[in-house]
């Protein structure tokens, strides 16, 4: 797998296992952070990937030009895996930072705020609507959802819905 756009295109990255995550195929990537372009500026802006999966979505934000990206994953191998990757681009011009644990959980904790959210729970898991709860707490901006089943949004607008396949890819605001 490889990072898209930005300073650190075309570098290669470890994908876990495939049994147990679903990377986000790189058009989807591309997508997803032109389309955000248009809607934020991305220097000095912050990033949450809620369930982290391969770490691929910080970095492409890092790479982008975001101040900050934090991933939240749950799965301990999948954990050694992403921090593997992520030690290769450690740089005091951004901070980059992992989390392990449960995302729905350690966000409730959080004391502050994110410009852009990114969620995309294993399909099929039924955690999209808290998922999107926990992420009004702390959302100072865009949130992305990706997701293969009907959603109820409550109270957020949609900005854009793009769909790829089976799934779609969902702008929303507060």
């Amino acid at each position: 797998m490889n990072i898209t756009a930005g300073k650190f295109k075309g570098q290669k990255i470890t994908a876990p296992d495939e049994k147990i995550t679903r990377p986000t195929l790189s058009k989807v990537r591309m997508s997803v952070f032109n389309t955000l372009q248009g809607i934020i500026e991305f220097d000095g802006s912050s990033f949450l990937d809620m369930f982290a999966g391969s770490g691929i979505m910080a970095l492409e934000a890092i790479s982008r030009g975001f101040a900050t990206a934090v991933a939240i994953e749950k799965h301990p191998k999948i954990i050694q895996v992403i921090r593997n990757n992520y030690k290769k681009y450690m740089n005091s011009d951004f901070e980059l930072n992992l989390i392990h644990g449960d995302s729905l959980k350690i966000t409730t904790k959080f004391d502050r705020k994110f410009n852009v959210i990114y969620i995309d729970p294993p399909y099929y898991s039924g955690v999209y609507e808290e998922a999107l709860e926990a992420a009004k707490q702390i959302s100072d901006g865009v949130i992305i959802l990706e997701h293969v089943t009907e959603v109820d949004f409550g109270n957020y607008t949609i900005i854009k819905q793009k769909k790829y396949g089976d799934k779609y890819i969902t702008f929303l605001k507060n």
